[in-house]
């Protein structure tokens, strides 16, 4: 078996989930079994959710067909989402909250403080989203072998890395790293609040460091730019600033410069067309792990370790 491998599983809604997922199998499918080889799985966001599902034991082909399989809602639990501000603000607050930021740290408070700023609105929603996230993991424990679930602090903007080892119920954490300011409340872990990790980074690729090899998984395909690069298409993190050192290209030089052998995966031109320019749209789910798996099958040839 291979070792001193770490997959990284970025943000990217609920496509960027299953886009994942398709990916993941499709590189089995090709003999490059990262449900296996990975010694670390970082996850973020949407990430957080295939990092669960990876580490869950479940074979990549099963994870795959259950992605290609209806929903399951929560018992007891209405369907419809939480009350939410609507997007179009979402994603303007953020811009002007990037545009006004003078750091990246500055950045990651101003962003939690919308997030508390919006729980006075949504906050009732809480109990129901945690329950739909729960209803999406495998297991409710914590994997046995090592695994990170990114999200932020939403009273400092600080990195929380939560894992087995942070006292902390595996749900809580992933619901946190899932938590997009003005779109669903914060979460509420042992009196402090916390905010969605792709915040910080789509794909927190750094937090791989001293890996060997790393494997990245980045639906948004390190589209998020600075405002002199030109917004994003409509879609989460809808041109939310990154400063040096925040965006996938950095991270990935840094982890080059630091001895690791870096293999980024994107959506090819078929998955971007299938998971379309919505990517929180349910309905991208299907067509998204498709077009995932169909590339994963071809990506099995590059993906090597050293």
């Amino acid at each position: 078996m291979v070792h001193n491998v770490a997959l990284v599983l970025g943000g990217g809604g609920a496509a960027g989930n299953a886009w994942e997922i398709g990916v993941i199998a499709g590189l089995a499918e090709g003999g490059v079994d990262l449900t296996e080889a990975a010694d670390l799985v970082v996850g973020t966001s949407a990430g957080a959710t295939a990092a669960a599902q990876v580490r869950s034991g479940i074979p990549a082909a099963d994870l795959f067909a259950s992605v290609l399989s209806p929903p399951v809602q929560p018992v007891g639990q209405n369907p419809e989402r939480p009350p939410s501000l609507p997007m179009a603000r979402v994603f303007e607050r953020m811009r002007a909250i990037g545009a006004a930021a003078t750091s990246a740290a500055d950045l990651q408070r101003a962003m939690g403080a919308f997030g508390l700023e919006s729980d006075s609105t949504i906050g009732s929603g809480a109990a129901q989203r945690r329950a739909t996230v729960a209803a999406r993991l495998p297991s409710p424990q914590w994997p046995d072998r090592p695994m990170i679930v990114v999200a932020l602090d939403a009273h400092t903007g600080e990195l929380a890395a939560f894992d087995r080892d942070s006292g902390i119920e595996l749900v809580d954490a992933v619901t946190a790293s899932t938590a997009l300011p003005g779109l669903v409340p914060t979460v509420s872990i042992n009196g402090s609040h916390y905010i969605d990790g792709g915040v910080r980074s789509s794909e927190n690729a750094d937090l791989a460091s001293g890996y060997a090899n790393v494997v990245v998984l980045s639906p948004l395909g390190g589209r998020n730019r600075t405002p002199e690069q030109g917004a994003d298409p409509a879609g989460q993190f809808e041109g939310l600033r990154r400063f040096p050192g925040a965006d996938l290209e950095s991270q990935v030089e840094t982890l080059r410069m630091q001895g690791s052998h870096v293999e980024v995966i994107t959506p090819d031109a078929d998955s971007r067309a299938a998971m379309g320019t919505n990517q929180m749209d349910p309905t991208t789910r299907i067509p998204s792990a498709r077009a995932g798996f169909a590339q994963g099958k071809q990506e099995a040839t590059r993906v090597t370790f050293v």
